[in-house]
């Protein structure tokens, strides 16, 4: 790039980039592609996501990672043009698990069943195959558990931006002695 493009050129490449990319890109390997520091992209990607709100795609952004995602309203058109099978909702326990580890995020396996009560293997397997949560490293804590932590699916799935996108726990969910 010899010379600096203008702010909506400069979007537009951001927007290229981001829609040929087959995954989630971090912001500083975009920076590096579009020849810009991190702060310039990120103000680039502000832009572009409140552009995107009107339209058939979305910024989603979860750290320092961002890709673009069709609009959740269209789901079902999407699903049926890609003939996705439409029975894949979650059981009860595998939601309550999911809602745990969205919110309280990362977290381990025995501070989840701690929560809910009982087991939660089967869900966590559940929710890990269906690319819903994963395993994003380990607790310091005796034994270094697995922490788990929503991905990039979780945000699709649930029409979501950002994780800080989900609604706000109500005053008794929203205890810290749980």
């Amino acid at each position: 790039m010899d010379e600096k493009p203008d702010a909506n050129r400069f979007k537009l490449i951001v927007e290229s980039i981001l829609f040929l990319a087959d995954e989630p890109i971090d912001i500083s390997h975009l920076a590096r592609i579009v020849e810009a520091n991190v702060d310039e992209v990120t103000q680039t990607l502000e832009l572009l996501a409140a552009d995107c709100q009107t339209r058939g795609v979305r910024l989603q952004r979860t750290g320092n990672v961002v890709q673009l995602v069709t609009a959740p309203e269209a789901t079902p058109y999407v699903e049926r043009f890609l003939g996705v099978d439409e029975d894949h909702r979650l059981s009860h326990a595998s939601l309550e698990t999911l809602a745990i580890i969205a919110y309280r995020q990362p977290i381990t396996r025995s501070a989840i069943e701690a929560i809910r009560g009982v087991n939660c293997d089967r869900a966590l397997a559940n929710l890990k195959v269906r690319g819903l949560i994963a395993e994003i490293g380990r607790s310091p804590s005796v034994g270094r558990p697995y922490l788990y932590g929503t991905t990039f699916r979780f945000l699709e799935y649930f029409g979501l931006e950002r994780p800080e996108d989900l609604p706000p726990l109500g005053p008794a969910e929203n205890t810290e002695d749980d």
